[in-house]
C-alpha cells in the first residue's frame, strides 16, 4: 500500500531492497555516514540507546485502532524486506518506531531503506491533525 504522492525523501532509496543481515561482512556504519543518509529519510532522527545508534520517528494517530492499522502497514513492509523494526503504540495515539540492525548493534543501509519505505506508506486517514510528535 505505497502511495506515489506520499513519497518523502529519496525515492530511489525506497526502491532498494534490504539485504540479509547475517553476513560477516556487514558492519555498523559510522555516525557521520548515518547523518549523511538521514537527509534522505525526512522526519527520522538519530537516537543513541546505550551504545547503539538507531533511527527513530514518532507519529500521532487519530485513535488506538488507527495506530494498530499503521503498525500493520509497517509490519507488512518489514516482513517483505526481512528487516524488523521495534514498533510501539504508546498511550492510545502515539506510534513510535525504532530501526537498527540488531546483528551489528547499529545502523546499516537496510535501516535507511526500511525508513524510506515506511515514509512512502499511504497514511491518509490514520494520522491526527498534528501528524508528528517529538520523541
Amino acid at each position: 500500500m505505497l502511495s506515489s504522492t506520499a513519497a518523502i525523501g529519496d525515492p530511489e532509496l525506497a526502491k532498494k531492497s534490504c539485504v540479509p543481515c547475517n553476513s560477516k561482512d556487514m558492519h555498523a556504519m559510522s555516525e557521520d555516514s548515518a547523518k549523511k543518509l538521514l537527509e534522505q529519510v525526512s522526519g527520522w532522527e538519530l537516537a543513541t540507546e546505550g551504545d547503539i545508534l538507531k533511527l527513530h520517528r514518532a507519529w500521532k494517530v487519530k485513535n488506538f485502532v488507527k495506530g494498530l492499522e499503521f503498525l500493520q502497514l509497517v509490519a507488512a513492509i518489514a516482513e517483505e524486506e526481512g528487516h524488523h523494526p521495534n514498533l510501539h503504540l504508546v498511550g492510545w495515539n502515539n506510534v513510535k518506531i525504532d530501526v537498527w540492525t540488531h546483528s551489528v548493534r547499529g545502523l546499516t543501509d537496510n535501516d535507511f531503506i526500511l525508513a524510506a519505505k515506511i515514509n512512502n506508506l499511504n497514511l491518509e486517514g490514520l494520522l491526527s491533525k498534528k501528524a508528528t510528535v517529538q520523541k
